[in-house]
Parts: structure tokens; sequence; C-alpha cells
């Protein structure tokens, strides 16, 4: 099983989407940024490294959201969800993959990873909905 972080990054109320470059596995479809957890490391230590590798910005107090297990055809993943509203810089594409701000209503009309829509679903609900 891979493990696996992401990160909501806020602005404004809008989330940024990332969209997979070409040439990469998904290429086309959206999700949000992270990567592996790698040996040694937490899952929010993680995160903050892969925002800094793939949109050269520092991350500051990722908040441990929600976590889930998705299976794809080539293997199990272990997602970790955190929020993160405190960052310093402004996310830049460092690894030709599309960059959007995004409502919530919003990323719930594009294709996002498999994995990821209930993550998007999730985000769009009112905070009081079931």
């Amino acid at each position: 099983m891979i493990h696996v972080v992401a990160g909501i990054l806020w602005r404004d109320g809008l989330c940024l989407g990332v969209r997979r470059p070409e040439g990469k596995a998904h290429a086309g479809l959206w999700e949000f940024p992270g990567g592996k957890v790698e040996a040694g490391e937490d899952p929010a230590q993680a995160l903050v490294r892969e925002l800094r590798e793939e949109l050269g910005i520092e991350a500051r107090e990722p908040r441990y959201w929600r976590e889930k297990i998705h299976e794809y055809p080539g293997g199990i993943v272990r997602l970790s969800f955190f929020h993160i509203r405190d960052f310093k810089g402004v996310p830049r594409p460092l690894e030709g993959q599309g960059l959007r701000w995004l409502t919530p209503a919003q990323a719930r009309e594009l294709p996002f990873l498999e994995a990821d829509r209930d993550i998007v679903e999730a985000l769009a609900q009112p905070p009081d909905a079931p």
C-alpha cells in the first residue's frame, strides 16, 4: 500500500486544483497537490516537502482533515487529506501541471481523479449537511 498526502490549499474561499501533466499517469485529470510519504516522514512533513517541490510554497500548519483507502487497478493507496490556509509564496506549476483556484462548486464540474471525487463532494456541502 502506498501512502499519499494531499493538501487542500485555501485562498479567499477558493481551493487550488492541480491538473496532471501530459506524460504522467491519469494525465489531464485534476487532483489536490501532494505526493508520496517517504520513509521516516510523518504525513504533515511529507506534504510540506511535496508542496515545496511541486509548487514552490512553504505550507504552514497543515491541518489533518480525513483519510481514505482507494483501490486502483494497479494497487491500493492510502490518502491523507489536509487543509492548508497559511502558506508562504505563490503556487507555481514547477512540474508542468496546470493550476486553478476554484470554488468547491467549480471543482465539482472538473474531471477529478476517482480517489478525490468524494473529497470534492464533501468540500461542496454546506457545513451543516449530513
